[in-house]
C-alpha cells in the first residue's frame, strides 16, 4: 500500500488496530487523528478508580509514548477529523490539513446521549465519557453534598457508588421500572437496586422528569407531579449515541452505528470502521448488533487489521463486559436480548450468583455477580452453542 493508513479516532479501538496492523507485518505509515489532546487511554476506569482518585492518570494510558515512537505510529492530537473525500481518498482535519490515505479506519466511538429536558443547558450538569469530563466532574463532586443521577445504567450506578463511598447524598432517577433494564433481567436489576439502597442511595424508578431547575446554575430536578429533588450536581447517565456523522456525511450507510461487514469493512472497500461506533452482522445472534465494550474495541480492530493485511477472518464475537460497584464485581458475556428463559444459579443473598439466559434451550448469555467461574464457563459454552 503506497498511501498511509489513517485512523480517525484515538481511543482503544484505534490503539489495538495500530498494534495489530504492525503485528501483521505492515511497515508503512500509520497516522492516528484524535480530537482530544491525550494519547489513547482506557475509558472504563473513568467512572470507577480514576474518578475516585485510586488510579492516577498514568495508569489510564494504554501504551507509553515511547512505545508509539518505536512502532512508528504518528499521532495528530487535538485536531478532529471533519470530512472524508472518498473520490480523492483524503481526510480533512479541523486545522485544514488534508491527509491522503490508502485505507481509512473510522474509530470515532460514542458521545453522551442528551435527553430533551427543559433546563438541560444549565451549568452544573455533567456527563462522563472523557478525561476532560472527569476534570470537570471531580472538583464539582468535591464541592457537592447532594448528587442527582439521571439514568440507572452502568455509568450512573458506578458514579453513585463512588459518591456514596465519599459520604455524599445520592438520588438516582430512572424512567424505567427498574435499573439496567436494557441490558439485564429482573433478578440482577433488583439485586443492584437493593445493594445501592442498602448503601443509602435513594433510587426512584418510573421517574418522570419535567425540568431541571436553577437560577443560572442547576439546583434540582422537578418531577411530574411537582416534587423537587434538590441537587448540587447532576449527572446525565442516559446512554450513548455513536459518532457516525463522519461516515454518514460521506455517504456511507449508517443505522445507529456505521454499517460494516464481518471484516469491519464499510460499503467503501478502502474504509473500515471499528469499535463502539459500528453496527456489525452477527450470525451468532441472527441480527446486526452495536457493541459498547472493550472486547469489541479490541477484537473488531484486530479483524480490520487482518483484513487489510489480506488475512481476513469473519468476526462474530461473544461480547463480554464488567462493572465494579462497591465491593461487587459484575461480569457479563453474550447478549441476553430475545431470551425465553432466565435462571438464577447460586446464592443471591450472599452476593455470589449468576443468571443464565437461554433461547430455545441454548445458552446465549450469562450475568455473574462475584462469580468468575460461572462467567468463564459461560463464555466457553456460549461460543460453542451459538457458533
Amino acid at each position: 500500500m503506497d498511501q498511509p493508513v489513517v485512523v480517525a479516532g484515538a481511543g482503544q479501538a484505534a490503539t489495538e488496530f495500530a498494534v495489530a496492523l504492525r503485528a501483521q507485518g505492515y511497515a508503512g505509515a500509520i497516522r492516528i487523528v484524535g480530537d482530544e489532546p491525550y494519547l489513547p487511554y482506557q475509558r472504563p476506569p473513568l467512572s470507577k478508580d480514576y474518578l475516585s482518585g485510586k488510579s492516577p492518570y498514568e495508569k489510564l494510558m494504554l501504551r507509553p509514548e515511547a512505545f508509539w515512537h518505536e512502532q512508528g505510529v504518528e499521532f495528530l492530537l487535538g485536531n478532529a477529523a471533519v470530512k472524508i473525500d472518498r473520490a480523492r481518498r483524503t481526510l480533512l482535519l479541523a486545522d485544514g490539513e488534508d491527509l491522503q490515505y490508502g485505507a481509512l479506519i473510522i474509530a470515532t466511538g460514542t458521545r453522551a446521549r442528551t435527553p430533551p429536558i427543559a433546563g438541560i443547558e444549565l451549568p452544573g450538569i455533567h456527563t462522563l465519557r472523557k478525561i476532560d469530563d472527569v476534570k470537570q466532574l471531580r472538583p464539582a463532586l468535591d464541592a457537592a453534598k447532594r448528587i442527582a443521577v439521571i439514568g440507572g445504567g452502568y455509568i450512573g450506578l458506578e458514579v453513585a457508588a463512588v459518591a456514596r463511598g465519599e459520604g455524599r447524598d445520592v438520588t438516582i432517577l430512572e424512567a424505567e421500572e427498574r435499573v439496567m433494564k436494557r441490558v439485564t433481567c429482573e433478578q440482577i436489576s433488583h439485586f443492584y437496586q437493593d445493594m445501592h439502597r442498602s448503601h443509602g442511595v435513594d433510587i426512584r424508578t418510573g421517574a418522570r422528569i419535567e425540568a431541571i431547575e436553577g437560577n443560572g446554575q442547576a439546583s434540582g430536578i422537578r418531577l411530574a407531579g411537582g416534587e423537587h429533588v434538590p441537587a448540587d450536581l447532576i449527572l446525565l447517565s442516559t446512554g450513548a449515541r455513536p459518532n457516525e456523522e463522519l461516515a454518514s456525511e460521506a455517504g456511507l450507510p449508517c443505522q445507529d452505528g456505521i454499517i460494516v461487514n464481518e471484516l469491519a469493512q464499510t460499503e467503501d472497500e478502502h474504509i473500515y470502521a471499528v469499535g463502539d461506533c459500528t453496527r456489525l452482522p452477527s450470525k451468532r445472534y441472527g441480527r446486526t448488533i452495536r457493541l459498547e465494550c472493550v472486547q469489541n474495541a479490541f477484537d473488531q480492530a484486530k479483524a480490520a487489521a487482518a483484513a487489510i493485511a489480506g488475512k481476513g477472518v469473519p468476526y462474530d464475537p461473544v461480547p463480554w463486559f464488567w462493572s465494579d460497584q462497591y465491593n461487587v464485581k459484575f461480569q457479563s458475556c453474550g447478549l441476553s436480548t430475545g431470551h425465553d428463559e432466565a435462571k438464577a444459579v447460586g446464592d443471591i443473598a450472599a452476593s455470589h450468583f449468576s443468571v443464565e439466559y437461554r433461547k430455545d434451550g441454548r445458552l446465549i448469555a450469562v450475568d455473574a455477580v462475584n462469580d468468575a467461574r460461572a462467567y468463564m464457563m459461560g463464555r466457553k459454552t456460549i461460543a460453542l452453542e451459538t457458533a
